[in-house]
């Protein structure tokens, strides 16, 4: 029996698929696994028998991921659940960038009470809300992931010409993308070629002020920026003083911050990208499927702190030993040393200072797991 706690309202699309053999909500005590949207988890302790914490969403930055590293928890996120909820809001993002949106629906609020003369007002007053169109500019993209690259694919097909960088990009990512996206060398040659702006990685100290003051001047004048990925990627303060001087035409973002809400030219979301039904149930699904695999099997599909892994299981009489250590030579093969069985099949993988390594064994002493525990650099053994 596995036991799940619930920091958080999550999709009971997702939480169905947790069998009979589990036991979720938000009052379950010594959880085997947590099950987290936005709740901050950075002033929780966790209990010794806590294995993983599984993110609905792609941004883990509500949980301590280092802390999570240090007691062999593994920490899950759900990339791509909500990619095609956030695109929407971006490709909307850009339309209420040029077209003066808001503010025309905000003037037309001021007409009532006007009776007949309505409809010769908003002619006469409706030239003050010209904005160019999407189709023959040129967007550029930055971070080609699940939403990037989804975002640049309809720019194209609203007949924009796109640019793209992502030093991270993935080979089945490539071929997702649609050849008409030019991809650049870097950061910089993306943000002065572009009319458009978009941004989609996460919030890093590389990442942090991305867009800053220097990189702005660069920019071509009239420059419309979106933000929908993490707040602390636009300098707010650089931002403010390039919409003042007209360098930057507007600026668009998911992330309120105190100095950005009612300023000229800014348009603020409350935080919308993921917020449809379909995301929140494509995101609880993923999460718990996650968490089902990793507790039943010791898999791992999309983890942000351990490596991915995956490894079939080769006989149902067989002892799978999961063990997280830390990513030093010659610790596998003293690990090895302490397995008393015949080692069927095994896989192993590292991810900067830790590494996962999945050993099927036939004929093992459940004892091993003691002494594979003892072993100088371990952090966790599972037997399953």
């Amino acid at each position: 029996m596995f036991n799940i706690l619930t920091l958080n309202k999550i999709s009971s699309i997702g939480t169905s698929r947790l069998g009979e053999n589990y036991t979720y909500g938000d009052d379950v005590q010594n959880p085997d696994a947590v099950l987290v949207r936005s709740a901050s988890m950075h002033e929780m302790e966790f209990d010794s028998n806590l294995l993983a914490i599984a993110r609905a969403g792609a941004g883990t930055n509500n949980i301590p991921k280092d802390k999570c590293s240090e007691q062999g928890i593994v920490v899950f996120n759900t990339p791509g659940a909500n990619a095609n909820a956030v695109k929407e809001l971006v490709i909307a993002g850009m339309l209420l960038a040029s077209r003066k949106i808001t503010e025309g629906i905000d003037w037309a609020k001021t007409l009532k009470g006007n009776g007949d003369a309505v409809g010769k007002m908003v002619e006469k007053g409706k030239s003050q809300f010209v904005g160019p169109e999407l189709k023959g500019k040129t967007l550029g993209v930055i971070g080609l992931g699940a939403i990037g690259i989804l975002v640049a694919n309809c720019a194209v097909a609203l007949g924009m010409k796109v640019v793209g960088f992502d030093p991270f990009m993935s080979v089945p990512n490539a071929l997702r993308l649609d050849p008409a996206v030019k991809l650049m060398k870097s950061n910089e040659e993306v943000m002065v070629n572009c009319d458009y702006l978009t941004i989609h990685v996460p919030l890093t100290p590389d990442t942090k002020d991305l867009v800053d003051a220097d990189m702005i001047a660069k920019m071509r004048d009239g420059v419309r920026i979106l933000n929908f990925s993490r707040d602390g990627l636009v300098n707010s303060t650089a931002v403010l003083e390039a919409l003042k001087s007209g360098k930057v035409a507007k600026y668009v973002t998911d992330f309120g911050t105190d100095d950005i809400l009612g300023e000229e030219n800014v348009i603020c979301m409350p935080h919308l990208g993921a917020s449809t039904p379909e995301s929140e149930e494509n995101c609880a699904v993923m999460a718990c499927d996650q968490v089902m695999e990793y507790l039943e099997n010791g898999n791992i599909i999309n983890s942000v702190n351990y490596p991915a892994i995956s490894l079939a299981r080769t006989s149902e009489g067989d002892t799978r030993f999961c063990v997280m250590h830390k990513n030093v030579p010659e610790l596998l093969k003293k690990v090895l040393t302490e397995i008393s069985g015949n080692v069927e099949n095994m896989l192993s993988k590292s991810r900067g200072d830790y590494a996962y390594t999945i050993i099927d064994v036939a004929g093992a002493d459940k004892a091993d797991a003691d002494k594979i525990a003892a072993v100088d650099g371990v952090i966790r053994v599972r037997v399953i």
